[in-house]
């Protein structure tokens, strides 16, 4: 038998998960491999996706042989996205309804993601109401995904326990960030497999998802 409360807030990751924006990250990747004449894959990017960019931005150093700084990586891929972002954003089915659901039931929401500020901001602008309570995003932490930081101060920020929150992922990176900081942790499948494990929770999808189906969580 579940239980019928409603979590005390959802806790959203953004690349993957609120939108469908890995195949632009997947797309600069390789813009920025052509410009330098850099080695760099498919497979290579999708190992990416979920890590915070500083990481990320190390790995592309390294493997295209890069003169770039990390930095200097990371704000080129950013302005790149985020112009992609302002001609079409690609929603993940349900994630706005499920939002527009949750803020009619003032259940409290943050979005937790490895791109920067001006990014999540720039997405979370985008939609029709005022849909998140607290940022948390890659320049705001010490120790980006799959630490469990980020989802830890995203709780803290809402001042709620990290185990009455219900967290959203589309990566194994940040589902093991979720499910390190306690939260009640989704994986929802997107172009990365996620394996399953025992007492891991994975969704096909959020379309169709409502509050019912987020108190059977607890």
């Amino acid at each position: 038998m579940f239980g019928r409360k409603l979590p005390a807030a959802v806790l959203w990751d953004m690349d993957g998960t609120l939108v469908d924006s890995e195949e632009y990250w997947l797309s600069s990747e390789q813009s920025l491999a052509n410009e330098f004449n850099g080695s760099w894959g498919v497979q290579d990017g999708l190992d990416l996706i979920g890590m915070s960019l500083y990481e990320s931005s190390k790995v592309m150093k390294a493997k295209m042989g890069l003169q770039l700084e990390p930095d200097e990586i990371i704000n080129r891929l950013t302005d790149d996205v985020v112009a992609q972002l302002e001609v079409s954003i690609p929603w993940r089915p349900g994630a706005q309804s499920l939002l527009r659901e949750l803020k009619k039931r003032g259940v409290k929401t943050a979005l937790v993601t490895m791109s920067m500020t001006r990014m999540a901001e720039s997405v979370a602008n985008q939609i029709p109401f005022e849909a998140f309570d607290v940022i948390v995003a890659g320049d705001m932490v010490t120790h980006g995904k799959p630490h469990p930081e980020p989802y830890l101060m995203a709780a803290r920020l809402l001042g709620v326990a990290p185990e009455d929150c219900v967290a959203f992922e589309d990566s194994l990176t940040g589902l093991t960030s979720a499910e390190a900081a306690g939260t009640k942790a989704v994986g929802v499948t997107n172009i990365v497999p996620i394996p399953e494990q025992p007492g891991r929770i994975i969704w096909p999808t959020l379309e169709g998802v409502t509050l019912r189906d987020l108190r059977k969580l607890f």
